[in-house]
């Protein structure tokens, strides 16, 4: 009889053994079961924040390239009104060259000849740069073109016509440049 009880008891410890690797190995799915979840979710959350960088990186890239599109604008901007002033002032030596050349019929030839050449250089300096006069006498007074600096009785012209300029007008391109100084008849 005393044989028969180590064997049950052996028997019920292999079970006890059996039941408790099962149980082993079911802890062990579990936790594999588990770690798989885990490194699913730190793949979504991974790549949602690899997403979120993303749209950051695009959104910067956009702004830098408004920014460098902008500052390329101020900066042709700065560059034609710099040069507004500079083709205004040499506007100004030209008005001077057309007056001195209407009081040239005294003067010897070769002075004559000398500030008609400057003058033509200086002209066709401006015009290459798409400084162009444009023609006010025998047109409508235009106050988008014309400044009125008087006006004159006249029976050639009707009222409102540009008699005489005292200063040519230009446009740079299709911009205007200078409006011309006219009288205007009345």
């Amino acid at each position: 009889m005393n044989d028969t009880k180590p064997n049950h008891d052996r028997a019920a410890q292999a079970g006890k053994a059996k039941t408790n690797a099962e149980q082993a190995a079911e802890r062990a799915e579990v936790e594999r079961k588990e770690g798989r979840e885990q490194l699913q979710a730190e793949t979504a959350r991974l790549k949602e924040e690899l997403r979120r960088e993303h749209e950051i990186y695009l959104r910067n890239v956009a702004d830098f390239d408004n920014y460098r599109r902008r500052v390329e604008r101020e900066r042709a901007s700065v560059a034609r009104a710099g040069k507004r002033e500079i083709i205004l002032s040499l506007l100004d030596v030209l008005d001077d060259f057309e007056r001195a050349l209407e009081h040239m019929d005294e003067a010897p030839a070769s002075v004559s000849v000398g500030l008609s050449a400057i003058y033509q250089r200086l002209a066709g300096l401006l015009e290459s740069q798409g400084v162009i006069p444009f023609k006010s006498v025998g047109q409508p007074f235009d106050p988008a073109l014309h400044e009125a600096v008087g006006s004159v009785e006249s029976d050639e012209q009707e009222p409102g016509a540009v008699l005489d300029e005292v200063s040519r007008g230009y446009r740079w391109g299709e911009e205007l440049l200078r409006p011309a100084r006219v009288r205007v008849a009345r």
